[in-house]
């Protein structure tokens, strides 16, 4: 029997109850983020000042979100649940009382476990948090009633070029049917607003990012 690649089949990423769901973010998409947030000339016009922010990633893996956010943030601590060899502290993000107050809360979170990563980092984010998903994260008759109706997002960003994440590794190559957004909570702002990331991975994407990669 040939394989059923339609892209309602290819789209689906299955992880066992205790994966760490290690599907590194490329770097450029990170960035892609944070040049929206700083660009007061986006679609929907919002500027935040993320040069003066602290930021959390509490997901950090290797590190290759930490290293883009830390081009752009004040100050950025990272630490995960498990130990990739990268020197981040090793801590349970949703484990425990909740961590101190920073500015901004920016991850790649587990996917079963994203619900719960939204709701501490909104407990957690002074001005905002982001989370970048499958857009196909934004269905489910569950996560609406239990999310999206009770703490909407104020900005759907959806990238207008694939975003491509190899399980357990980092590389510019490869394909994918799944698409992905970021989503972004801002302190203010309650109605959910789209925008697109328009095509910038040649743009922000660099030699060096997986250079990093090959080294941890």
């Amino acid at each position: 029997m040939s394989q059923n690649t339609s892209s309602a089949v290819m789209q689906q990423r299955t992880e066992a109850h205790d994966s760490l769901d290690d599907f590194p973010t490329p770097p450029w998409a990170t960035r892609a983020l944070c040049e929206w947030l700083s660009d007061d000339n986006n679609e929907i016009g919002l500027q935040l000042y993320v040069d003066e922010m602290t930021c959390r990633e509490p997901a950090a893996n290797r590190g290759h979100m930490v290293r883009p956010l830390q081009e752009y943030f004040k100050t950025v601590e990272a630490a995960d649940v498990h130990d990739y060899g990268a020197g981040y502290p090793v801590k349970d993000y949703l484990w425990g009382m909740d961590p101190d107050l920073v500015d901004f809360t920016i991850t790649n979170p587990p996917f079963r476990l994203a619900q719960q990563f939204i709701a501490r980092a909104s407990a957690t984010s002074e001005i905002g948090f982001a989370v970048i998903v499958r857009s196909a994260f934004l269905e489910g008759v569950g996560r609406y009633n239990e999310l999206f109706s009770k703490n909407p997002p104020s900005y759907v960003l959806q990238f207008s070029e694939r975003v491509v994440m190899h399980k357990g590794k980092l590389s510019p190559k490869g394909s994918t049917a799944t698409a992905y957004c970021w989503l972004v909570w801002v302190e203010g702002e309650p109605r959910t607003r789209f925008d697109w990331i328009a095509p910038c991975r040649k743009l922000l994407e660099r030699d060096s990012d997986y250079t990093e990669a090959s080294n941890g």
